[in-house]
């Protein structure tokens, strides 16, 4: 076994040099850990609790099926990236493949993009696990206390990836296997022993309360799932510290969708079937059915051991995310694409993690959470901008995949998707671009405009900034890592 997996790294190391880089990390991530990890940053218990409340409002019982077709569209995305990674094994992600396909300017926008998405999540995730940290600990969860929970939780996660990509792979395996049994227990034992709703109650949009026509209803109910729906990337964002990357992340990402998928259905429809009062939700008499549902079902007792799952959920999706994020910076920083590059790209002799970006990559998101308290409405407004940018920088993959195929690029990684590559490619952008108008649709009217556009206005400001800094700076100037190159890779043996 050992000597596979040495003879695998040696092929590793030369498919890198041959694109032109060296890697100093420690490989030593197998295919599950690798898995793990997206599935801890994809999180279907944290998805489905945090935000079941909210969707269950806007669609009833039928939204349900938004967590089906939703993984049907993001799989088509899984496909087209599984194809990238499989040639371009490079850390950062969707950072080096936008860079490969088209080139520097649109990579560095891409990363951009991508990396303030994933700052904004790693604080609204630790903010969203404060008041679930503060019942397990019997605590009030006051403003300030759920800040300072927050801003704990991030420093945790950042110690834990500070001591190496080893016990990063094993507190994912950890996370996911502490996640994929709560949900399987709690999905099951709600459908066994807490069903209050038929099963035609999938299929029935007759309930009151829900908005005319239906299908506006469903489409608002669907941004559950698309927050729930990603992860898979960060399978790809440690591809230098994984034996046999070309091979083995392409199937640690269809895992992810595969596994976290079924695993966000089951729970939630768990969820969906034992709401005892479905009027009082969509007329917000019950604004926590989440706590309802299991209050009723299980009691005070196993409440606090459900919370206890979702904690180790919760932590599990912040160290994945974090994890992410550092890689990304350190990326950037290898190609000399932004400030401080000589600190962000070194590598901690021993550890083989890069430091400094994981230090970034936690105080960042912890500034995020610290102004909660005082600028609660602006934070809300910025914090919707972490799914849709998510979305965002996928579809700049997506796109640049196309671009790539126009000039010319025949993938020749160990994954290929062959005769269906254009049309999985085609459909991938067509679902991603449907999706990103969804989300950033404005449906409160009756709210400021600043509320009503806040996907909008944060989108385009994050978007605007990065293009002046991108004019004035010119930061993709400064490496000479080769870029726009994809058409041009020679056919791997």
């Amino acid at each position: 076994m050992d000597e596979s997996i040495e003879d695998r790294t040696t092929a590793d190391d030369q498919q890198l040099r041959s694109l032109g880089y060296v890697s100093h990390f420690d490989r030593s991530m197998s295919l599950w850990q690798n898995f793990a990890l997206g599935f801890t940053y994809l999180s279907p218990v944290v998805g489905v609790y945090t935000i079941f409340a909210t969707t269950f409002a806007a669609g009833g019982p039928p939204m349900w099926w938004t967590y089906l077709f939703v993984g049907m569209g993001q799989l088509l995305v899984c496909l087209v990236f599984g194809e990238i990674v499989s040639q371009f094994p490079i850390s950062g992600g969707i950072y080096p493949w936008a860079r490969r396909l088209v080139g520097k300017r649109w990579a560095w926008m891409a990363g951009w993009v991508y990396g303030w998405a994933l700052f904004v999540t790693i604080a609204a995730i630790a903010t969203g696990a404060a008041p679930f940290i503060a019942e397990l600990l019997g605590i009030q969860a006051t403003a300030g206390g759920s800040t300072l929970i927050a801003i704990v939780l991030i420093l945790i996660t950042t110690l834990l990836n500070l001591s190496g990509t080893r016990l990063l792979g094993r507190v994912a395996l950890f996370g996911f296997a502490c996640e994929l049994v709560g949900a399987i227990a709690v999905g099951s034992y709600l459908l066994l022993f807490a069903r209050h709703q038929p099963w035609s109650a999938l299929l029935s949009t007759a309930w009151p309360g829900l908005r005319r026509p239906y299908m506006s209803a469903f489409l608002a109910s669907a941004l559950g799932a698309m927050w729930c729906y990603y992860g898979f990337e960060a399978c790809g964002d440690v591809a230098e510290e994984t034996p046999g990357a070309g091979r083995l992340i392409p199937k640690a990402m269809r895992l992810t969708i595969y596994v976290g998928g079924a695993a966000a259905l089951w729970v939630c429809l768990g969820f969906v079937l034992a709401v005892p009062d479905v009027g009082a939700v969509l007329a917000g008499r019950d604004r926590d059915p989440v706590d309802t549902v299991l209050t009723s079902a299980v009691g005070p007792a196993g409440l606090r051991v459900v919370i206890l799952i979702v904690s180790v959920s919760f932590i599990s999706a912040l160290l994945s995310l974090q994890a992410a994020a550092s890689r990304l910076l350190f990326a950037y920083a290898r190609d000399e694409m932004i400030v401080w590059s000589r600190r962000l790209r070194h590598l901690s002799p021993g550890r083989h993690i890069p430091a400094s970006a994981l230090l970034v990559a936690g105080a960042i998101p912890a500034a995020i959470a610290l102004s909660a308290p005082w600028l609660a409405n602006a934070v809300a407004t910025i914090i919707s901008f972490a799914s849709v940018g998510i979305y965002i920088a996928f579809q700049m993959i997506v796109m640049s995949a196309l671009v790539a195929r126009v000039r010319g690029w025949r993938p020749s990684g160990t994954f290929r998707l062959g005769r269906w590559a254009w049309p999985v490619n085609v459909a991938a952008l067509i679902y991603g671009l449907s999706a990103i108008v969804n989300m950033s649709w404005p449906r409160s009217p009756a709210d400021p405009w600043f509320s009503n556009y806040g996907v909008i206005t944060t989108s385009v400001g994050v978007i605007l900034l990065g293009a002046v800094y991108m004019i004035v700076g010119r930061p993709y100037d400064r490496g000479h890592a080769p870029a726009g190159d994809a058409h041009r890779q020679p056919q791997l043996q």
